[in-house]
């Protein structure tokens, strides 16, 4: 316990520059080194870790796509690009496993090209999000304040009150009453950050949609915890790696922020076609 506090400290201390200075190009390149990281941990997992043909494209566009996030002039040309990358990409996959003869399984290929999309798709979202027009600059921490509360609390009240398991057959220690926990807190503090915005940096908080998305984002999170649950099973491995020393790898730690990233962006997107503010 000592190890993963101490590692927790140091983690926040490196985070907080980042944060500090998320409106500078700091910004989008530790998103991209966190998407770097984070696929080289899934590459390890899977058969195609040197299989250079397949993976090398993928780091390229993890490297770049926060970038082409922040700096293209609107957010359509970033999908444009996003979407028209990823069909060529499936063509030259497809292609590979025809010419390997074999040697290259159609459903490894199939199944890193889905979980690559899905970090890049993610850490994206953290860079849309930071700089979305209303109220990003503050939105965007509730990315890690969602992921971490509902760890956080999860597993605290399922330590003290859990009895009834969650889904065992993919993480035998969650327990139901944790899971509530969780999304309790998690709205609760959704609620507290903002009237902390609207205290001490005079910003008209929507409490009664933060209160309701807390609900939703916590929910997101265990999800996306449970979606690295399932893959670290399928392969048979504890940790993705051991990067935080008694944490894991970075997988490990970001595995409910991806999850979470890509939800607080679809309520962004929900929040202005539909005319409400969260900030």
């Amino acid at each position: 316990m000592l190890k993963r506090v101490i590692t927790g400290v140091v983690a926040i201390l490196i985070l907080l520059p980042v944060l500090i200075f998320s409106d500078t190009v700091l910004f989008p390149i530790a998103i991209s080194l966190v998407s770097l990281v984070s696929l080289y941990e899934l590459f390890q997992c899977t058969q195609m870790k040197k299989c250079v043909a397949v993976i090398l494209p993928l780091y390229i566009f993890a490297l770049v796509a926060p970038f082409l996030m922040r700096y293209l002039a609107d957010g359509e040309s970033f999908a444009l690009i996003a979407f028209i990358s990823a069909a060529v990409y499936v063509i030259y996959l497809f292609a590979l496993v025809v010419w390997s003869h074999g040697k290259l399984p159609f459903s490894d290929a199939a199944a890193v090209f889905a979980m690559s999309l899905y970090v890049i798709a993610a850490m994206s979202a953290i860079t849309y999000i930071r700089d979305f027009p209303f109220g990003g600059e503050y939105i965007y921490l509730l990315i890690f304040l969602g992921a971490w509360v509902t760890d956080t609390f999860a597993y605290f009240t399922g330590f003290l009150f859990g009895k009834h398991k969650l889904i065992p057959d993919v993480s035998p220690k969650k327990t139901v009453e944790g899971s509530i926990g969780g999304i309790v807190f998690c709205s609760l503090s959704f609620v507290a950050f903002g009237l902390i915005v609207d205290h001490f940096f005079g910003q008209d908080a929507n409490l009664g949609f933060l209160l309701v998305s807390g609900v939703i984002i916590s929910l997101i999170s265990q999800i996306g915890d449970l979606i690295m649950s399932v893959i670290k099973r399928h392969y048979g491995i504890k940790d993705f790696g051991k990067l935080f020393p008694g944490h894991g790898g970075m997988l490990d730690r970001f595995d409910s922020i991806l999850a979470v990233s890509l939800g607080l962006c679809a309520i962004c997107m929900f929040a202005t076609l539909s005319g409400i503010s969260l900030i």
